[in-house]
């Protein structure tokens, strides 16, 4: 049995390890923010004015090189590796969102690269879209689009793609779906949420929503999507 001094010590370590944790997750969501910060304020501007929207679009064309096309038009706003909140250094964005000037259902999204798309059967507002890697062949990755639907979950994919499609063969280029403002979990403003995922062992894909399990999409598009260049937006082309 611990005596009361030592039973005093215990409870007085157990305490400072516990406000240190609490320290900890408070200084990465500052960090984080002061970091984002220059997205969020992109972000704001977008939804705040109107007038300045066609200055911070990047049209859906493709960088000279790039085997990826933009699939919607638009900001892109958060970007890869992005703490911007909601997320944090500790989750950081595992994509890009790209914010669309429309109403919900609207702005087109389109296949970035050639493909087989898969929507699992409760998918109401996403699709995936499987590849050989053009930048290193051989391997599986996927690509991964959500949010087309309504924030009541009418979904805005093209009716060619219905629930329980698997691996339908689409062309670089071919209509998804509409940017949309459907999330289960958080209310979210009209966008695409578009990642590059890696594939697991037994030839499906991983959990996109965790950052080690998605490539920086910069090199795909030759465009720099990653949060640590803290590029200006719009997005420029590498070389331009």
């Amino acid at each position: 049995m611990l005596s009361p001094f030592r039973r005093r010590a215990l409870l007085v370590i157990l305490a400072l390890l516990a406000l240190s944790g609490i320290l900890a997750v408070v200084v990465f969501n500052l960090v984080g923010s002061r970091f984002a910060s220059l997205s969020a304020d992109y972000i704001r501007r977008w939804f705040n004015s109107t007038a300045e929207r066609p200055a911070l679009t990047n049209a859906r064309v493709a960088c000279p090189g790039a085997p990826f096309i933009l699939p919607s038009a638009g900001l892109v706003g958060l970007l890869w590796d992005d703490p911007t909140r909601p997320y944090n250094l500790l989750n950081p964005h595992s994509g890009i969102d790209i914010f669309g000037a429309g109403q919900p259902g609207e702005d087109a999204v389109y296949a970035a690269y050639d493909g087989y798309l898969t929507r699992l059967p409760d998918w109401v507002s996403t699709v995936i879209i499987r590849h050989d890697d053009p930048l290193q062949p051989g391997r599986t990755i996927w690509t991964y689009y959500t949010h087309m639907a309504s924030l009541d979950g009418e979904s805005f994919i093209s009716p060619d793609f219905p629930p329980d499609t698997r691996e339908q063969f689409v062309a670089q280029g071919t209509l998804l779906g509409y940017q949309g403002e459907y999330s289960p979990n958080q209310r979210v403003g009209l966008h695409l949420h578009f990642s590059m995922v890696l594939g697991d062992p037994d030839g499906g894909f991983l959990n996109e929503a965790r950052i080690a399990n998605t490539l920086d999409p910069s090199p795909y598009f030759r465009m720099s999507m990653n949060s640590d260049a803290s590029p200006a937006r719009p997005l420029r082309c590498w070389g331009f």
